[in-house]
């Protein structure tokens, strides 16, 4: 049985999400404000499959929330928001979650984002085929989603990691923008092409610290990007 938490202070809503959420099958954990929701996930993260989660809560942020949970788990997690804004959606995005839904909404698309995010979760977990990918000083260990640059450990988002991951499964050869839209983000995905540029420029700040001069992540006559310890990869 799938264990989501929700995280939701507005009553009627919680209680209208968690009834939906068990007639669908789920096990649901309500926190109604941002601190019950570290508690609880401290408290239950091993069982923990999806986090559903608001962005203004009382007492902790959501987003505040967010940047804690990221620090020690990569559980897929999907903001609820009120806002429209562009810049809060990027921001939720770029701390760590892995699909926003604006308020209000149906709740069959909150149920098939979760399905999308429990889908992503499962295959980024590790496996037996799962191995250690080393492109010049970077390392990624894909059995426990270290990645290091040298002796600096790198701190990723999930879909930075997915990201990279699918850059090192196939390095040294070029990889379009749609091959990396459909390995990382789903031949369902609903959104901007351009959102894969915009997380190549996040993994290069990290990887590189100046994403105007990449040097592992290359960019190939400008239709796609290519993983590689080659100074003349492009």
């Amino acid at each position: 049985m799938t264990t989501v938490l929700l995280v939701e202070d507005e009553p009627g809503l919680a209680d209208s999400l968690k009834t939906e959420l068990e007639f669908s099958g789920m096990q649901v954990i309500l926190a109604r404000d941002g601190k019950q929701a570290l508690d609880y996930f401290t408290q239950y993260q091993t069982q923990i499959d999806l986090i559903i989660l608001d962005w203004m809560l009382p007492k902790i942020d959501g987003f505040s929330v967010l940047r804690h949970i990221r620090r020690e788990s990569q559980v897929p997690i999907i903001m609820l928001t009120a806002r429209s804004y562009i810049g809060d959606k990027v921001a939720g995005l770029t701390g760590g979650a892995d699909d926003y839904i604006t308020k209000p909404f149906e709740i069959e698309e909150l149920l098939a984002r979760i399905e999308v995010a429990l889908r992503h979760g499962q295959s980024a977990k590790p496996s037996a085929a799962s191995s250690t990918y080393q492109i010049g000083d970077l390392m990624i260990d894909d059995d426990t989603k270290r990645v290091q640059r040298g002796t600096r450990l790198l701190a990723l988002t999930p879909r930075e990691y997915a990201l990279l991951l699918a850059l090192a499964k196939n390095r040294d050869q070029a990889c379009s923008r749609d091959d990396l839209l459909n390995q990382v983000w789903g031949v369902d995905f609903i959104g901007q092409p351009n959102i894969v540029d915009v997380y190549i420029r996040q993994l290069r700040h990290k990887i590189d610290g100046n994403p105007k001069l990449p040097r592992l992540i290359h960019t190939i006559r400008g239709t796609g990007y290519m993983l590689s310890a080659s100074l003349d990869a492009g």
